[in-house]
């Protein structure tokens, strides 16, 4: 059983001290995705390095302090790559992806957007970028594709607890959610939680930290794994592992776990 975990830390040394560490200790990944890193390599804190048996590929933001994805692998990757041919968001921090042996892990942070600024104008110009490397990359890899992340995007209403009050903003815009039916009608990928949970609303893995979100359960599933199909039906369980409570949180993000009955490629096989 291969078992992958993604999540966005929000700045992974603050996640660390908050509780992460124990939690990682707990779940006991053969894959790590991580997003919003906010450290580069030399700045990882200690459980998450060579030190604790990774193998480390980070993409680190040219900006300190802003961005940042990483895929932590217990075993060595035949090949790294940072970003996907876009330069402008190529040292963003944004996409990393690892070549392992039958698969391919990419950690993606897509940028949050807002509605009538630059800043949604960036995130749909990397989401074209994106997509366009991903249908390429699941048409020549010869082995399966997966996609963790922050896609900042519900793609349908059980994906969101407020989605009423969420019409018309980044994160819930008619073009954004119709970018991922392109991914999964056209480009074939899957949203592995939402194959093995059909009709549950959720569940959320983000909340803000505004107000009592976290207490009423009014998230977002915006935090993904996404395979290509053959990886895709190989997903035995998926869970999203919300925090007990409010103050047991190290992320305003939940981590997304999948188990993938993927024989030979789990550390512990």
């Amino acid at each position: 059983m291969l078992t992958v975990a993604s999540v966005n830390v929000n700045g992974v040394r603050a996640a660390m001290a908050k509780g992460m560490a124990a939690w990682l200790a707990d779940v006991a990944p053969d894959v790590l995705c991580l997003q919003e890193v906010r450290a580069g390599a030399a700045d990882v804190p200690a459980g998450l390095g060579e030190d604790a048996g990774w193998h480390g590929a980070h993409a680190v933001c040219s900006r300190p302090g802003r961005a940042g994805v990483a895929v932590l692998t217990r075993r060595p990757a035949e090949a790294v790559r940072v970003g996907f041919g876009v330069e402008v968001f190529d040292t963003a921090g944004r996409y990393v992806e690892v070549w392992l042996p039958g698969l391919v892990v990419a950690s993606v942070y897509v940028p949050t957007g807002e509605v009538g600024t630059p800043r949604q104008e960036e995130k749909e110009s990397f989401l074209a970028g994106l997509h366009e490397h991903l249908v390429g990359l699941a048409a020549t890899a010869g082995r399966a594709v997966l996609v963790c992340g922050d896609f900042n995007i519900a793609h349908r209403e059980a994906d969101l607890k407020a989605w009423r009050a969420n019409r018309g903003r980044a994160g819930f815009l008619p073009q954004e959610r119709a970018w991922l039916d392109r991914l999964y009608r056209q480009a074939g990928y899957v949203d592995v939680v939402r194959r093995l949970h059909p009709d549950r609303e959720g569940p959320y893995t983000w909340w803000s930290y505004r107000g009592r979100a976290f207490d009423n359960d009014a998230g977002w599933r915006i935090d993904l794994q996404v395979a290509t199909p053959d990886l895709a039906a190989r997903a035995v369980r998926a869970q999203v592992h919300r925090a007990v409570g409010y103050d047991r949180r190290f992320s305003d993000h939940a981590p997304v776990v999948v188990d993938y009955d993927v024989p030979g490629t789990s550390s512990h096989s």
